[in-house]
C-alpha cells in the first residue's frame, strides 16, 4: 500500500489555496484542489502582512480561519476522489506567512493545525521555517531541496524559477549536488498583481497584456531598483513587508516630484511595464551571476507566474545571449500550479523520516535541520 501525504500552501500573492495529495518514488498526484479565499479573509490576511491596531486578535480570527478553510478543503479532496484516509501518513500544511523578519530570527505563518487535526482525523506537519531560522537560516526558500530531488539533471543546468508573489530561484549545476544555491530575487507577482488591481479592477495582469500595452518608465525602474534588497548577496529571502503597495506608490511619488518627471510617461500601463522589467531583471542577475558554473542550460517556470506569456517571453528575450531556454515544469511531468504543494508534502514526509528539509547553502542555516513540528491526529 503507497504512503500518501498532502500539501496545502498559499503563497506571497494570496491568491488561493492548493492543495495536493502525493505519492513519492516515484512522484504522483493522486487529487488536487484549488479554493479561492473568501473575499473578507484575503483582505484579513492583507492586512496583517503590514503593522496595524489590534494585530494580535485580528491574527488569532484569521488563524482560526485560515485553519478551518485547509481542514474544510482537506476533506472535499479526500471526499471527491475517495481517498484511503489509512494510507494518508501526513498533511504538510505551510501556512499563510504575514510577516517574514529573518534579520530578527523570526518568520510567522498562521493557520491552526490543531484545528486541522481536528476536522480532518490526520496528522499535521507545521511550522517549517522556525528550526532554520534557529540554526541561523533565513527560514526560506525551502522548496529547493526538493528541486533538487525531482529535477536535478546529471548533464545540463537547471533553474527552477518559481513565480508567486516573490520570486525565487534554485541553480542546478548538473551533477553537483553539492553545488546547489538558491535565494528570492524580488517582487514578481505581489507588486505586478496589487498595481493591476487598483487600475482595472482585476486580480491580476492575464498574460501580462496590460504590461505588454506599456513601455517601462526608466527614472522609475531605477528608484525601484536602488531597493537595498537588490543589493544583497544570498542567502536572503524578502516579503510583502518589504515589497508592496504602499511602498511602490511612495517610489512613485517621489518620482513624480524628481525635477526629471515626464507626465507623458505617467499612465498605469507603463508602471506596469516598469514593474516587469524589475522583476524579469533581477531574475536575469540571478541566473548570470552563476555563469562560470552554469554557462547555458534551462529554466522551468512554477507559479502562478508561469501562466504570464508576456513575462516568460520577456525572460526569454533577456537570457538569450547564453542561449537559456525557458520554459515550464509541466515539461518535466509536474503541473507550475502544483510545484509548492508538492514541496510541502514532501517535506511532511521528510519530518515522518526524521530526514533533513532544508539545505544550508541556499538559506544560510548552521547545517541540515529536519523542519516542522507535528499535531497529531
Amino acid at each position: 500500500m503507497v504512503d500518501i501525504y498532502i500539501g496545502v500552501m498559499t503563497g506571497t500573492s494570496i491568491d488561493g489555496l492548493d492543495i495536493v495529495a502525493v505519492s513519492f518514488e516515484p512522484l504522483k498526484i493522486h487529487a488536487s484542489l484549488t479554493m479561492s479565499f473568501d473575499e473578507d479573509l484575503r483582505t484579513q490576511l492583507m492586512a496583517l502582512t503590514l503593522p496595524d491596531d489590534n494585530e494580535i486578535d485580528r491574527m488569532g480570527l484569521a488563524h482560526v480561519a485560515l485553519g478551518k478553510m485547509i481542514g474544510e478543503g482537506i476533506n472535499q479532496l479526500i471526499e471527491q476522489h475517495q481517498l484511503d484516509k489509512n494510507q494518508i501518513k501526513a498533511i504538510g500544511s505551510h501556512g499563510q506567512t504575514i510577516r517574514h523578519r529573518p534579520e530578527n530570527g523570526f518568520s510567522l505563518q498562521i493557520g491552526d493545525a490543531n484545528l486541522i487535526a481536528e476536522m480532518t482525523g490526520l496528522p499535521v506537519v507545521h511550522d517549517f521555517r522556525s528550526r532554520d531560522l534557529a540554526a541561523g537560516g533565513q527560514g526560506a526558500p525551502l522548496v529547493p531541496a526538493f528541486h533538487q530531488v525531482l529535477f536535478q539533471h546529471d548533464s545540463i543546468h537547471r533553474v527552477i524559477l518559481n513565480l508567486g508573489g516573490i520570486a525565487n530561484v534554485t541553480l542546478l549545476p548538473a551533477g553537483q549536488a553539492d553545488k546547489i544555491s538558491g535565494f528570492d530575487t524580488g517582487p514578481a507577482n505581489i507588486l505586478m498583481d496589487a498595481w493591476c488591481q487598483r487600475y482595472t479592477g482585476q486580480p491580476y495582469d492575464e498574460n501580462g497584456d496590460w504590461a505588454a500595452y506599456g513601455q517601462p518608465i526608466r527614472p522609475l525602474l531605477e528608484r525601484l531598483q536602488a531597493h537595498e534588497f537588490f543589493s544583497k548577496e544570498p542567502p536572503k529571502s524578502t516579503g510583502r513587508e518589504d515589497f508592496n503597495l504602499e511602498w511602490l506608490e511612495e517610489q512613485i511619488s517621489d518620482w513624480r516630484n524628481d525635477s526629471e518627471y515626464d507626465e507623458l510617461e505617467d499612465m498605469p500601463e507603463n508602471v506596469q511595464a516598469t514593474l516587469m522589467k524589475l522583476t524579469t531583471r533581477a531574475i536575469k542577475k540571478a541566473i548570470y551571476r552563476a555563469k562560470d558554473e552554469m554557462p547555458t542550460g534551462e529554466v522551468y517556470v512554477c507559479g502562478g507566474g508561469a501562466y504570464n506569456s508576456h513575462l516568460l517571453e520577456q525572460l526569454r528575450w533577456r537570457l538569450r545571449k547564453h542561449e537559456w531556454s525557458v520554459q515550464t515544469t509541466e515539461a518535466l511531468g509536474l503541473s507550475p500550479t502544483w510545484v509548492e504543494a508538492t514541496a510541502f508534502a514532501w517535506l511532511a514526509m521528510r519530518y515522518c523520516q526524521q530526514l533533513s528539509g532544508n539545505l544550508p547553502a541556499v538559506t544560510g542555516a548552521n547545517g541540515f535541520r529536519v523542519l516542522g513540528s507535528m499535531t497529531s491526529a
